[in-house]
């Protein structure tokens, strides 16, 4: 098949990018739900309040291992089956929530956390596959539209918690499991909108196209068979080896992934913590809640002027100035001390820093690696990401017991300006050809 024509191309684009966005929206219901009443059923099912991340550390893991079994799926059949099936998962997961609380099973609701983290993988996932079809003058900007839309249903999911009093006088369920029928609802809606509409493929149409103009990338990436005995054990572990060796062949692409390692860790671990220092300061709750809003709305809102300035500008620039503005948001936030005004103030720029550089960093991630490592590669960077951000938020609460919130925010400046260094001197290294 020859390569689609230029504008046939770029109206598929258009419409992938609404699928996206649709989907996005719809999904991300689950995504606010798993951590604002995951929480309270694992606090209820344990009668403790030690049990209460557990939750959101399985929804966490279980997305940095869905991450890589998700790229590896696209890679071989396309982003149609690997966003639509991951989304079927997370539904299945949710299910298992609402099936836990019912029965009072701990391990059922763990695993029910876990496998929702199929979803965040997929809205992960979801932010590359806009770049398929994207011409390289806009690729940024049609990233971050897919970032910005999955905001719309995180912020979404915990209000909808207002249905659940009716649903559950309706189904006979706890209130608590009651919450998670609209989430369910979403991703199966999700689903439908991916597995119906998402045709063709964009993967795939790009490949067809990049194989068009180069015959020996086509051959490349058209998978080979492997003998039934050596494709569970090596197969796995013969794709993380070479995404790790496509990322030291593609300088970009690892100062981008450092970029976005570094910025996740700082932004959980301070965003984390602050509810904890804002409180031991005699904030009330409303003045929390409205703090962590703000700084939701940093990360998310101006995520699309973040891909303009990253197509005009470039992405490296917006990538390093990402850092540098979460250098300025520990610093305010460190020495905030009881001033609300000043923690909220680096709050926002702790959301504007990481939206910056998680945004130019994928896009440097997408555009660096185009050969048949590309989706490994992005399916790793995914996976990295959500341990990044576990460690963050375990390694905040003892840094917060041993340094302090200002120790914290000065540990989080430090990791920082380190990844800027290390930005720049990748960034410096020839390319190596493979």
């Amino acid at each position: 098949m020859t390569h689609a024509p230029a504008d046939t191309r770029t109206r598929l684009q258009r419409r992938t990018l609404i699928l996206l966005s649709v989907a996005q929206i719809l999904s991300g219901i689950a995504a606010g739900s798993i951590v604002s009443v995951g929480s309270l059923i694992a606090v209820d099912l344990t009668g403790s309040d030690a049990w209460a991340g557990s939750v959101t550390t399985a929804n966490t893991l279980g997305a940095a291992l869905a991450s890589l079994i998700l790229a590896q799926l696209a890679a071989a059949r396309g982003r149609r089956p690997a966003l639509a099936g991951g989304l079927a998962i997370a539904a299945l997961g949710a299910t298992s929530v609402i099936a836990a609380a019912v029965t009072g099973q701990l391990l059922l609701l763990l695993l029910g956390g876990a496998l929702m983290g199929f979803g965040s993988a997929v809205n992960l996932q979801a932010r590359f596959a806009a770049t398929d079809l994207a011409a390289p003058r806009t690729r940024s900007r049609d990233l971050s539209i897919v970032v910005w839309m999955s905001t719309v249903g995180a912020v979404t999911g915990p209000n909808l918690i207002a249905f659940a009093e009716a649903i559950s006088q309706v189904t006979g369920l706890p209130l608590l499991a009651a919450a998670f029928a609209p989430p369910i609802a979403g991703l199966l809606a999700a689903v439908a909108v991916l597995g119906i509409g998402l045709r063709p493929d964009p993967l795939l149409l790009s490949r067809e196209h990049e194989g068009a103009l180069d015959p020996a990338w086509s051959a490349a990436s058209t998978p080979q068979p492997v003998p039934d005995g050596a494709a569970s054990s090596r197969g796995r572990f013969t794709g993380l080896s070479r995404s790790f060796a496509a990322l030291r062949g593609h300088p970009r692409a690892l100062a981008a992934l450092i970029a976005i390692l570094a910025a996740h860790a700082v932004m959980v671990a301070v965003m984390s913590m602050t509810p904890v220092h804002m409180e031991h300061h005699g904030a009330t709750l409303q003045l929390v809640g409205l703090t962590v809003s703000l700084h939701i709305a940093g990360m998310y809102a101006l995520a699309p002027v973040m891909g303009l300035l990253a197509d005009r500008l470039g992405p490296p620039a917006v990538l390093v100035g990402g850092l540098a503005v979460l250098i300025l948001a520990v610093a305010l936030s460190g020495a905030s001390g009881a001033n609300a005004a000043l923690t909220t103030a680096g709050l926002i720029l702790l959301g504007l820093g990481w939206s910056a550089a998680t945004v130019a960093g994928a896009a440097m991630i997408a555009a660096s690696v185009t050969g048949p490592e590309r989706v490994a590669v992005q399916g790793l960077a995914d996976s990295l990401m959500s341990l990044a951000g576990a460690a963050g938020g375990a390694l905040a609460g003892v840094g917060l017991a041993v340094v302090g919130y200002g120790g914290l925010n000065a540990a989080g400046g430090a990791v920082a300006a380190l990844a800027i260094v290390a930005v720049l001197a990748v960034l410096r290294r020839p390319r190596v050809a493979p």
